[in-house]
């Protein structure tokens, strides 16, 4: 198996973008919307675009950058819609790789969906059996043949009847020639806004730094259960089915979106600053530094240091040039992959006690070698915060953990964890905390699930099957 010392993280799995605008260049502003969404997927991506008459996807493996590298299309209908996608270990197949695009009865459709299903398998048998064909291993392509076999009259019914079908994460936006889509799980784990650009046109995004790029004003986000329409006649909602709480996803706050995005009604930036602002107050280290394992650590980090007055610099320095790098899983060869990718600043760190915060420790490798670094460096003692509980659990709703056995938490204790990764002290956000780093989003509307067993619904499997599924077949 192959291994990524790096990827120490949980990773999202997608970000989608779709545009309604017959004013402006559909092709070029999708591809500044996913260029904005980059940080949610950089295995692959793509858009979807259709002239009036047929629907064109155009995909590739990569970072947007490289898959329009000769350039964007130059489609010159009004809709489009487009994907980036991380997928999970083994899976990077470009079969997968997003839009998905077919026919059916009614035409053409294009569908991009960012989540996981939980009900994948039973729909997936129940299709087969009736005799779908399936072209990739993703949980999208049950939804487009769930679309294509429903027996409504119109799109939108069919679309309406297909989802309430699947169970799990999803938020889906569709389009065929003359219109637009969106829809969001009635639990609202993964974000879905809608905006406006400045030519009356509608957009809606994974999240609202993509409507700043393209220069589109943020209207609303697109409630749970919630089906949208656009077309020639504007915006048309429905709410499609209810559930009994709200769940987003707290790690969306914690890691995946951009710090300058605001996800339903709470601004990122201010959630990690206040994260670090209730680590000072739930540890109060006398400290002489505060550092951040960089990028994601950074935000808290500052607010860490604003709280307590502990000066912020810049202990460690990013390779930013440095992709994924896939070696073999021995100590020494991790241990070099993490000093390509990181560096220590000697004279920063050098005899000063110093507080380190990240986002999440799920494997507990890098960090440990993190530690040796600063040790190496000259770090008098090294105290971790974590902004991030301990995660134990697998995620079932659209997030690349590892199986559980894999999750360091789930087998040791804080103290066991602190002696395995060679900190002096270490400390984990309390749920509490987190919940009060974020007014605006009641704990109660927070999805835990990873962090305390806590499942909003039901899971697929129960057992290391039902863990492995975790890692098959996400968007």
């Amino acid at each position: 198996m192959q291994y990524d010392p790096i990827w120490d993280k949980i990773h999202e799995e997608c970000g989608v973008l779709g545009i309604y605008d017959k004013t402006v260049e559909i092709p070029r502003y999708i591809y500044w919307g996913l260029f904005a969404l980059q940080h949610r997927g950089q295995e692959s991506g793509g858009m979807a675009l259709t002239d009036g008459t047929d629907i064109h996807t155009y995909r590739g493996m990569g970072l947007i950058s490289s898959v329009f590298e000769k350039g964007v299309p130059e489609e010159d209908g009004h809709i489009g819609i487009g994907h980036v996608r991380y997928s999970t270990t083994g899976s990077n197949n470009p079969r997968n790789i997003q839009p998905l695009a077919v026919y059916t009865a009614m035409g053409e459709i294009a569908l991009a969906h960012n989540g996981n299903l939980t009900n994948t398998r039973l729909l997936r048998e129940a299709l087969e059996d009736s005799g779908a064909t399936f072209q990739t291993t993703m949980d999208s392509e049950v939804i487009v043949n769930l679309i294509g076999r429903s027996k409504k009259k119109t799109f939108e019914e069919r679309i309406i009847d297909s989802v309430k079908q699947i169970r799990g994460a999803y938020s889906l936006v569709l389009m065929t020639k003359e219109k637009m889509y969106g829809a969001r799980d009635p639990y609202g784990f993964r974000p879905l806004c809608i905006g406006r650009t400045g030519t009356g046109g509608w957009v809606l995004a994974s999240e609202t730094c993509a409507l700043d790029a393209i220069g589109a004003a943020f209207v609303r986000d697109v409630k749970p259960g919630e089906f949208i329409e656009i077309g020639e006649n504007g915006l048309r909602s429905v709410i499609f089915a209810a559930a009994d709480r709200k769940q987003v996803c707290s790690f969306e706050y914690i890691y995946f979106a951009r710090p300058d995005s605001i996800i339903d009604g709470q601004d990122v930036y201010q959630a990690r600053l206040n994260m670090g602002r209730e680590m000072w107050n739930e540890t109060r280290y006398d400290a002489d530094l505060v550092i951040s394992v960089p990028d994601s650590g950074t935000t808290a980090a500052i607010g860490y240091a604003m709280a307590s007055g502990i000066p912020f610099n810049h202990g460690l320095i990013k390779n930013r040039y440095m992709g994924r790098t896939f070696i073999k899983p021995n100590q020494k060869q991790r241990e070099l992959a993490v000093r390509m990718k990181l560096n220590v600043v000697k004279s920063v760190v050098g005899g000063k006690r110093i507080v380190m915060v990240d986002d999440s420790i799920v494997r507990g490798t890098t960090s440990g070698i993190i530690c040796k670094l600063l040790r190496e460096a000259g770090a008098k003692e090294v105290y971790m915060c974590v902004s991030a509980p301990p995660v134990k659990y697998s995620c079932f709703y659209g997030i690349d953990t590892s199986v559980r056995k894999e999750l360091i938490a789930a087998g040791l204790n804080v103290e066991e964890i602190r002696k395995y990764i060679g900190v002096d002290k270490l400390h984990f956000i309390s749920e509490s905390g987190l919940a009060r780093a974020m007014p605006e989003v009641p704990k109660e509307n927070m999805c835990l699930a990873c962090f305390n067993n806590d499942y909003p619904t039901d899971i697929p499997v129960t057992g290391e099957e039902g863990e492995k599924y975790a890692l098959e077949g996400k968007c």
